[in-house]
């Protein structure tokens, strides 16, 4: 196969080439005299006190806003009860795997984000290279997916209300095909509902992100592939898809952080003790704040920290392995 069939060779070259210039520095680092090094220094000293400078009030937020509350909730965590403040240990880590209220959150958050994460990449994905094939009514598709990002929670809460009430719209169209009415939020139907409501609500957003990194996938190497006579599997698997990795990660990413956060919707529905399957962490949490019992609060907040920073590291390791021939 010819040279021009590899459509990574123009990349290959670049990196190459910024690896010379990475070594053409070096060697004219080692020949500066000791006071253009000192110049060099005070201007790096002044440009990193002038980025402390903008960032500075940023970082203090942070800290302020988000850091130490945290460290607030590890304290809490690690104390006896709200009028004994001494030293617990683990015991409240223990006595929260111990919970059946929390291992039943604990189960239905984990299926729920298992569920929601794939569905949202593949589907938002899927629709991005759609409107990528120039469908007809374009625009239309494009607005209908959109606008639930427009609408206030409240509003998408009351129509999945009407629509999936015992007495609502999709219990009397199902009648008329003979079919019996369903409680769809008070039986094992609720987490689809759910799940439903999520896509329905995120997959705009995602959709947009996949568009604009579809919109800079190197033109001249899909050129090449068509040349070359490759497949369309082969232009989006082997090129498309490894460039689009880092959206992919931050699609991901993102779809797991309101998949945590979809208990608004789920209050909104169903109240503080809904159906099983929908009762989440969320629900387990907020309802041992409103109990006063800060130390199982605490304890579950940590442990949801812990395991997301998990899986959002080992997310990163995939997509870095994934994505290392397009980003170097």
């Amino acid at each position: 196969m010819s040279e021009i069939s590899n459509p990574f060779k123009k990349w290959r070259e670049a990196r190459a080439e910024k690896r010379r210039v990475r070594e053409r520095i070096r060697e004219v680092s080692a020949e500066l005299s000791p006071e253009q090094r000192r110049a060099i220094k005070r201007t790096r000293t002044r440009e990193f006190l002038t980025s402390i400078g903008f960032l500075g009030p940023s970082f203090m937020g942070v800290m302020l806003f988000f850091v130490l509350p945290f460290g607030v909730v590890i304290y809490y965590s690690f104390t006896k009860s709200n009028l004994d403040p001494s030293f617990a240990g683990f015991d409240n880590y223990k006595n929260l795997l111990q919970n059946p209220g929390f291992l039943l959150a604990a189960k239905n958050t984990g299926t729920l984000s298992l569920l929601v994460v794939p569905l949202s990449v593949i589907l938002s994905l899927t629709l991005a290279l759609l409107l990528e094939a120039r469908i007809p009514g374009k625009s239309k598709f494009r607005t209908f997916f959109l606008s639930p990002m427009m609408v206030p929670v409240a509003s998408v809460v009351l129509i999945w209300q009407v629509v999936f009430s015992n007495n609502g719209v999709l219990n009397d169209f199902t009648a008329l095909f003979g079919a019996d009415k369903i409680d769809w939020l008070n039986s094992d139907y609720a987490q689809w509902v759910v799940i439903v409501l999520f896509l329905w609500k995120n997959l705009g957003y995602n959709m947009i992100l996949f568009m604009s990194a579809l919109a800079n996938v190197p033109g001249e190497l899909l050129e090449v592939a068509d040349v070359e006579g490759a497949s369309p599997l082969y232009k989006f698997f082997g090129i498309k898809l490894r460039y689009l990795s880092p959206t992919i990660l931050f699609v991901a990413i993102l779809s797991l952080i309101n998949s945590f956060k979809v208990f608004r919707e789920v209050y909104l529905l169903a109240g503080s003790y809904p159906y099983e399957k929908l009762y989440t962490l969320q629900h387990f949490m907020n309802n041992m704040f409103n109990a006063l019992n800060y130390q199982k609060l605490s304890a579950a907040a940590v442990l949801m920290a812990i395991a997301m920073v998990i899986i959002i590291a080992v997310l990163f390791i995939v997509e870095n392995w994934f994505g290392k021939d397009v980003e170097g």
